[in-house]
């Protein structure tokens, strides 16, 4: 049965009542996204090159540094990003159902909003833009393994 409250619960512990494919891939995850992070800000080229194949070598020497240091600040965001995750994974697992949601989100709006109205040229396939709508489509499913508890939701207290 889905429980809907584990999205906001009301204690944020160590527990986690989803099913254990949900906690184990969320810690692929938290992996991945740390590995990601540290790419974007330590790469000479933040990744836009040699990951997201952006065509640095055309541009200008201020565009090309724009766009690293653009890449740097992601990876920068991506490592907090991470560092949140890492907190859940190691105490604060009860909160592994709303990072869930907010991955949704972000990869949702990745793919479909910016990918479409935004678009960057590229000079082949970055991995990324591959990987969005797979990804999301995971995170939904391990999102709704997170919400399956055992027998009844709790019920809500009220004051």
């Amino acid at each position: 049965m889905l429980d809907f409250n584990l999205l906001l619960p009301k204690t944020i512990d160590d527990s986690f009542s989803g099913k254990k494919i949900a906690l184990w891939f969320f810690y692929l995850l938290t992996a991945v996204t740390l590995w990601r992070s540290q790419h974007h800000v330590l790469a000479a080229d933040g990744g836009a090159q040699s990951i997201a194949n952006i065509p640095l070598d055309t541009y200008s020497t201020e565009a090309t540094a724009a766009v690293i240091g653009i890449f740097a600040l992601w990876g920068l965001s991506q490592f907090i990003i991470s560092l949140i995750y890492l907190a859940a994974c190691l105490k604060y697992k009860a909160l592994i159902p709303l990072l869930y949601l907010l991955g949704i989100l972000e990869y949702g709006l990745r793919a479909f909003y910016i990918g479409s109205y935004k678009p960057i040229a590229t000079i082949g396939d970055a991995p990324g833009a591959i990987m969005n709508v797979p990804l999301m489509i995971i995170l939904i499913a391990m999102l709704l393994l997170s919400l399956w508890s055992k027998g009844k939701p709790k019920q809500q207290q009220s004051h």
